[in-house]
């Protein structure tokens, strides 16, 4: 009889100086943390009492992230608008300063690269704000293979998040009241202990908040500390990017739902394709080839009967009635809303409709599922 190995204990994350902690990390820990990915090579929390209960409070209170990991690559000089533009699809010629514009960036063979928020800063001046990849070393390629005049790095920037239905309230005692202002995808700099910063409406979450663009490091923990005490009154608690909550609002991770093999027509990003526009990207004849040839796959959600009670799946297979594979999940949760497993998956096109079932081979045998709208209605 072969003998069963005892089980070990949960491996931890071993502390590296390449794996970089933030100046909020104190905090973070202080606070509770129970687990971590690294992310940019950068600390990002990921639980703290456990995804259901920090989902729910998300959902009905509000807290305060340490999204340092969002990592932002600048884009600086006489050539910097010309070098932004190359990298996405997305037409940002009537771009303002004040404005954030989601934009994937795209290769020369379609794939995507990354989907961060773009903010221009100034005439001359951007910042991407990154998911988790290395954009810096291709933005930095581009320059050189075009001959820019465009300085890349990245930033000593650290963004702060407050998120929820009460972080307005939060943020009006921190930064006064003309922080309701600010609409959202749009940035104002606000004035913090004497120095100005970037305070934006937005975040990787549906339920509304701000991310503040720290850029003097030595002001991490006194902004956190104000932050936290004006909370007090609206039950802040330290939280983060929650899977249950991104999931349900239909939100894309990079690296999960999209990466370098998916084009931004397979992420239901076709909206941010300006084929027609007056600009010059280095994707813009991979993309139009796509069209040429026709679209093959789409995004949607899966909705199943039941929970799966499973916190970790990679890239489970999707089939139809007749056996024959037609796509792939990419992320999913136990959700609480729809009481049911809830996946975000690609299939070809040709299959996507709305309620059509088809079958999901898990670690726990075939599963039904129903095809749902992407965003989720």
């Amino acid at each position: 009889m072969t003998s069963v190995p005892a089980l070990s204990p949960v491996p931890t994350l071993s502390p590296a100086t390449r794996v970089r902690r933030t100046p909020f990390s104190d905090r973070v820990e202080a606070c509770g943390v129970t687990a971590y990915t690294v992310y940019n090579h950068m600390l990002l929390a990921t639980v703290f009492r456990s995804v259901e209960e920090d989902y729910k409070h998300l959902c009905q209170a509000v807290q305060i992230w340490d999204v340092s990991c969002e990592r932002q690559v600048e884009i600086k000089g006489p050539d910097a608008a010309r070098l932004t533009q190359l990298m996405t699809c997305r037409d940002l010629s009537k771009a303002k300063y004040g404005q954030c514009f989601y934009a994937p960036l795209v290769d020369e063979d379609g794939g995507m690269v990354n989907d961060p928020i773009i903010l221009k800063l100034d005439e001359d001046r951007f910042w991407l704000s990154i998911a988790d990849s290395d954009v810096m070393l291709w933005a930095k390629g581009l320059a050189r293979g075009y001959n820019l005049d465009a300085k890349v790095f990245e930033a000593d920037v650290y963004p702060l998040a407050v998120q929820g239905p009460k972080a307005e309230e939060v943020m009006a005692t921190v930064f006064g009241d003309k922080v309701r202002d600010i609409r959202f995808f749009r940035f104002e700099k606000m004035a913090f202990e004497g120095h100005e910063m970037v305070v934006a409406r937005s975040g990787w979450s549906k339920q509304g908040g701000f991310e503040i663009y720290l850029d003097r490091k030595e002001l991490a923990l006194e902004l956190w500390d104000q932050i936290w005490a004006a909370g007090q009154a609206f039950d802040i608690r330290a939280g983060c990017p929650n899977a249950i909550e991104r999931v349900e609002g239909s939100l894309l991770s990079y690296g999960n739902d999209m990466t370098m093999g998916t084009s931004p027509f397979d992420c239901g990003l076709g909206k941010y394709v300006n084929l027609e526009a007056d600009i010059d990207f280095v994707a813009r004849d991979a993309l139009q080839r796509e069209i040429d040839q026709g679209l093959q796959r789409t995004i949607c959600h899966l909705l199943f009967s039941e929970k799966l009670n499973t916190g970790v799946f990679e890239n489970w297979s999707v089939f139809d009635k007749a056996e024959q594979q037609i796509g792939k999940l990419t992320s999913g949760c136990d959700s609480i809303r729809h009481g049911a497993f809830l996946a975000i998956a690609t299939i070809a096109k040709e299959y996507w409709q709305n309620n059509e079932t088809v079958f999901v081979q898990t670690p726990f045998g075939s599963r039904e599922a129903r095809i749902a709208s992407f965003p989720m209605e």
